[in-house]
């Protein structure tokens, strides 16, 4: 039984550390403080780190961060945000491919291997086509952006489509097209901007601080210019 014990323990150790691995910097991060406008100011280097996915899921290649998909999960920065802004350009290399970004985030995995937070949905634009039912399609604006609290966290849409929030306007680019979202999250209140306007939001979140995570989810992703500036 002691034998039992002490190999229990040491699996869920090895797990633990695992999900602390640092895996590598990508994209900067900038004081409001330091910002000179009309100049180009250099941040610090994102330290992301391993939650639940695999050190081969992730590959820097020059500016470009390659996520594989598989297997489902994410990774997450190396610190908490709660007042900031968020730039970061994405582009799905497969059709109907599923990813996203989460915030505010406890960087625990639940069931379904993702934490909880409040999901930035990264859809290509096939997703509706491959997910017909009794032939209804899904709703177009559902690849548009939409942003909704998973895991228990609850907020308010501000264009509901039930829970979840749908932007207001279709303006994602397809598979091996660059969309540059930006997401700016203020007391419990984000609002996201695609491919340069806003068009989407929620309110009243009920978790308003926490991590950031990137999300691996079946299909190859690639992302580039991530950049955050944190606020009061």
């Amino acid at each position: 039984m002691k034998i039992i014990s002490i190999t229990l323990f040491l699996v869920l150790v090895a797990g633990i550390t695992f999900a602390q691995e640092s895996l590598f910097k990508f994209g900067e991060e900038v004081g409001i403080e330091n910002i000179d406008f009309g100049k180009k100011v250099k941040g610090e280097s994102i330290q992301w780190i391993q939650v639940n996915t695999e050190k081969e899921t992730w590959e820097v290649i020059g500016d470009v961060l390659v996520c594989s998909g598989h297997p489902i999960g994410v990774i997450r920065s190396n610190k908490k945000y709660e007042n900031f802004i968020m730039h970061i350009e994405w582009r799905h290399m497969e059709a109907g491919g599923n990813s996203g970004t989460f915030v505010w985030s406890d960087a625990e995995p639940r069931k379904n291997r993702l934490p909880n937070g409040v999901e930035v949905q990264m859809l290509e634009l096939d997703w509706v086509e491959q997910h017909i039912k009794d032939g209804v399609k899904p709703p177009i604006a559902y690849v548009h952006g939409e942003v909704f609290g998973v895991g228990g966290v609850e907020i308010v849409p501000d264009t509901p489509r039930g829970t979840r929030s749908k932007s207001t306007e279709n303006r994602c680019k397809g598979k091996g097209e660059w969309n540059t979202y930006d997401v700016v999250c203020v007391d419990g209140t984000i609002k996201l901007s695609v491919n340069g306007k806003f068009v989407n939001g929620i309110s009243k979140a009920s978790q308003k601080s926490g991590f950031i995570c990137l999300e691996s989810e079946g299909a190859e992703i690639q992302f580039r210019n991530i950049k955050i500036i944190e606020l009061p």
